[in-house]
């Protein structure tokens, strides 16, 4: 049985052919986006008059970034006037066979009666070349890159028991909703982030703050008001 300071460990295997020739998944920490680096700590607010932290010091925006892995596009992709282009160079399957192209399409019609559906517009796949195993009692939370908002795709979220699930490719249909972008999305872009979820049966229980609680919790939020990063420094874990 495993203790909270032993780390379990997510599986992810490559046919051998392509071993070294794509993009392994990475820890989120380690794929963090140039623009949270670049920015500032602090920003002046004009509704306080004063200096302020900005996201870059939030513990929940950053912690949500840094957690899981993020799952790469497997090579570059050429986007100009709506059409998808790529030059992937990678070997033949061997016994095992798989998917050569980067990424793959859903008809419209599988999404008709979501907000997702629009008429003659495909949603497109990113097709993901590394199997995906999970310890006994895990599933695997799929979702799109956390605050990524600069992307111009949007990756669905999913849900996957990859813990029974787990000789076979998971592939990661996303809407692309900058229809004006241009260019090149290079190889190694995380199509996706995923987060390990331990399978629990959970209830919601519902009550009034008892006086002490309301106590506690008018308490805390004088002190939050008056300490900045009270969180990151005594709640977070």
């Amino acid at each position: 049985m495993s203790n909270n300071n032993e780390a379990l460990a997510i599986k992810f295997r490559c046919p051998a052919e392509l071993e070294g020739k794509i993009p392994p998944p990475v820890p989120a920490s380690l794929g963090l986006p140039g623009w949270l680096k670049a920015m500032p700590t602090q920003a002046f607010n004009a509704m306080s008059n004063r200096e302020e932290d900005t996201v870059k010091r939030c513990p929940p925006f950053v912690d949500a970034m840094t957690s899981g892995f993020l799952m790469p596009l497997v090579c570059d992709l050429k986007i100009e006037n709506g059409e998808i282009t790529w030059d992937n160079d990678l070997p033949s399957g061997g016994v095992l066979e798989f998917p050569r192209s980067p990424v793959g399409f859903h008809d419209e019609s599988q999404v008709i009666g979501s907000p997702l559906f629009e008429q003659d517009r495909f949603l497109i796949k990113f097709v993901n070349l590394w199997t995906i195993e999970a310890p006994a009692g895990y599933s695997l939370f799929f979702t799109h890159p956390v605050n990524r908002f600069d992307l111009p795709f949007t990756t669905l979220t999913g849900m996957v028991d990859c813990d029974q699930f787990h000789d076979s490719w998971i592939h990661f249909p996303a809407r692309w909703h900058d229809t004006n972008f241009s260019g090149t999305l290079p190889k190694g872009t995380p199509v996706a982030q995923c987060f390990p979820v331990k399978r629990e049966n959970w209830v919601a229980q519902t009550a009034a703050m008892t006086p002490d609680e309301t106590s506690r919790a008018q308490e805390l939020s004088n002190r939050m008001a008056r300490e900045p990063g009270l969180y990151r420094r005594q709640f977070r874990t």
